[in-house]
């Protein structure tokens, strides 16, 4: 932050001549050092603790049958990424950004106290009901607590750069992959170094130590408060949008004129979005009453108003577009590890915990973004003439493609394992983690970019909570075919696709079928792309 203030104080010639050296110490610093960031990577690291071996603490220490236990993690994972839109409304509309995170971060420490202790003490009780009570008390606290950090810590540390500036403006785009660098050191961290320790020394210290990390996240978050660029709070977004619907409803008989643009509709807001000719529905909302006394926020909007529900709308086919890829990720906390909990986890004098296979996805993200960052993006820049090199449409689809690409080359590694005579490899699930990190590089940091740019600016917070709910309803989706596929294929003495044995199913028809609604659903998204 005082490399801030110092730079807005340089002569505009000077800053240009070596603004092209500072804006990536800007970037590094904001997302490294500064301490937003820092209590981001301890919520990180607490959550992949938890999520990366979660279905193996469900499987051994709760005796869930397999169908049972992938389904809880991807429900739990689900409600993770649908609290966010809980904290973005408290955020726009009461707390601001930093408070959120703080009260959740508050939340979040109780949960991982909770699951702590619950590992602790309790297995060794005769009280299987208080333990397992215990167990998702603690998880769904946590699944609280991330409500306010993932829809608030992006947004803030985004809110830390001036659009209007050129510079900070291409460093913008640049702070979002290095962003998510940043909590995939986390990643990382959970899913060597805690996995290993929860296998082999313990659940309960491998809970006890990013529950500590948690508590120094949040002090460090608190002794960093005043360093913060803040932005005002616009009112509840949510109740700007009802009063669109309610007022466009209210007049939908009254007949628009031939020219939006007149006087027959009610003046812009300063700095708000010019209104466009699509949704014309929604403009009758802005239509002045011929009453003028019946004038109110629930008789009249504006048309800026009008344009923050239009942009929501444009958005949802790509959001609706997303939820087959995060079905497809989310096989990395449930199908993956179960399969390979029934093959060869030994490489060398080591055994690999089948959790820790996910260390391969997180170790292409922290190759793949630098590498896109210093070497994909001035390349793609030089083609397109654009200063982010891809749009971030064009980012999303490339992940879309590698995602269903990866349930292909899943599906294939299942079949061969089931002919296989001696236990495969589980090494041959490696390319699956690491051929999907790369497709989080481009859709994942593509989308919280997209939501981010394209949310009105008093939903800001709110757009990164859609990002988050997207994930959300991939694992939500993901649990849903776990359930309807298991019932659907086990029945008449059958053991259906995914039962407790994976050597008598048939997980690679499970593979397949995702397979083929990730390529139907690239086509779609294409189709959404080019409107």
């Amino acid at each position: 932050m005082l490399l801030r203030s110092r730079y807005s104080q340089v002569s505009t010639c000077q800053k240009h001549s070596f603004s092209m050296l500072i804006w990536p110490m800007k970037v590094i610093i904001t997302c490294i050092i500064e301490p937003e960031p820092g209590a981001e990577f301890s919520e990180c690291l607490c959550f992949f603790a938890v999520s990366r071996n979660l279905v193996t603490y469900l499987t051994t220490m709760l005796h869930r049958s397999n169908v049972d236990a992938a389904s809880s993690v991807s429900t739990w994972i689900g409600t993770c990424f649908l609290t966010p839109l809980l904290g973005a409304f408290l955020a726009d509309t009461y707390w601001g950004r930093y408070s959120t995170i703080l009260v959740f971060l508050s939340l979040y420490a109780i949960g991982m106290l909770t699951t702590t202790v619950s590992a602790l003490f309790l297995p060794s009780s005769n009280n299987g009901g208080i333990h397992r009570v215990a167990v998702y008390l603690g998880l769904y606290l946590v699944a609280l607590g991330t409500g306010g950090i993932k829809s608030c810590s992006s947004a803030l540390g985004a809110d830390q750069f001036n659009d209007a500036d050129p510079v900070e403006r291409v460093a913008k785009g640049s702070f979002f992959n290095w962003y998510y660098f940043s909590i995939n050191i986390g990643s990382l961290l959970s899913a060597t170094v805690l996995v290993w320790v929860q296998d082999n020394i313990g659940w309960s210290v491998g809970f006890a130590i990013p529950t500590v990390l948690m508590g120094f996240g949040l002090a460090v978050f608190v002794a960093g408060g005043k360093v913060y660029r803040y932005k005002r709070m616009s009112g509840s977004p949510f109740t700007r949008v009802f009063q669109v619907l309610v007022v466009a409803v209210r007049n939908c008989r009254l007949e628009l004129p031939d020219d939006c643009d007149t006087t027959a509709l009610s003046l812009y807001e300063n700095g708000k979005a010019e209104h466009t000719s699509q949704f014309r529905f929604f403009d009758k909302a802005a239509i002045v009453p011929p009453s003028p006394e019946k004038i109110g926020p629930w008789r009249l909007c504006t048309v800026s108003q009008v344009e923050e529900l239009k942009m929501l709308l444009r958005m949802a086919p790509i959001w609706a577009s997303l939820l087959i890829f995060f079905a497809v990720t989310a096989q990395m906390s449930s199908t993956f590890i179960e399969q390979g909990l029934v093959m060869d986890n030994r490489v060398g004098a080591f055994a690999v915990p089948p959790a820790a296979m996910s260390t391969f996805d997180i170790v292409s993200v922290l190759v793949c973004v630098p590498v896109y960052d210093a070497v994909m993006v001035p390349l793609a820049r030089r083609v397109t003439g654009k200063d982010r090199g891809l749009t971030q449409l064009q980012r999303i689809g490339i992940g879309l493609s590698l995602s269903a690409i990866t349930m292909v080359y899943a599906a294939s590694v299942e079949t061969r394992r089931l002919a296989a005579a001696p236990a495969m490899s589980i090494m041959w699930q490696a390319p699956c983690y690491s051929v999907l990190g790369v497709a989080e590089v481009f859709t994942s940091i593509g989308m919280l970019e997209f939501f981010y740019d394209q949310s009105p600016e008093s939903m800001k917070s709110m757009g990164t909570a859609l990002a988050q709910l997207a994930i959300a309803g991939g694992n939500y989706l993901n649990s849903a075919l776990i359930s309807a596929v298991a019932s659907a294929t086990a029945g008449g003495g059958k053991p259906g696709w995914i039962p407790d044995n994976l050597d008598e199913g048939h997980l690679d028809y499970y593979f397949w079928f995702l397979a083929a609604l990730s390529a139907l659903n690239l086509l779609l998204f294409i189709h959404c792309s080019i409107r």
